[in-house]
């Protein structure tokens, strides 16, 4: 799925606006400019639209688990490697994190949205992909779970 249009949706789903946006990438240690966020969040066709990076989304994404739970000061940071391609599935794991969904949870917000899954199809999304088991998530499913997450937090 296209980077941009998750961050429109995500932004429409928690009522931000461009400044706060830029607050909550920065909460990642990322600085980004208000201009560029308002290139992010136009559409294709329009002028001035500018695809989102995968780096951008990350930390957006990652400012948004800070942003909704808080800073963890009580452990050190982990020395991980930041993500060179965002999955769907690195995204649907971010934001479950970010919003503190369990399974039911996930479950509910994709019936709002008209679209069932299994327990097993839904657990095989947050495997590792290595595993035997893994299941890539498709534009489709992060789409209706999106709509699904608007529908919960906007009525």
């Amino acid at each position: 799925m296209i980077n941009n249009d998750v961050l429109r949706s995500i932004r429409y789903t928690q009522n931000l606006s461009d400044a706060k946006v830029v607050g909550i990438i920065k909460l990642a240690g990322r600085d980004i400019a208000q201009p560029d966020i308002e290139s992010f969040l136009k559409k294709e066709d329009e002028e001035g639209f500018v695809e989102c990076s995968d780096e951008v989304m990350v930390s957006f994404l990652d400012g948004l688990i800070v942003h909704k739970r808080g800073q963890m000061d009580s452990r050190p940071a982990p020395d991980k490697k930041p993500e060179k391609h965002l999955t769907n599935n690195a995204i649907l794991k971010k934001l479950r994190v970010a919003f503190e969904l369990k399974e039911d949870d996930m479950h509910q917000i994709l019936e709002l949205a008209g679209f069932t899954v299994s327990k097993p199809e839904l657990s095989a999304l947050f495997r590792a992909k290595g595993h035997k088991n893994y299941r890539a998530c498709g534009d489709q499913f992060l789409r209706n779970f999106l709509k699904g997450l608007a529908m919960r937090h906007r009525g």
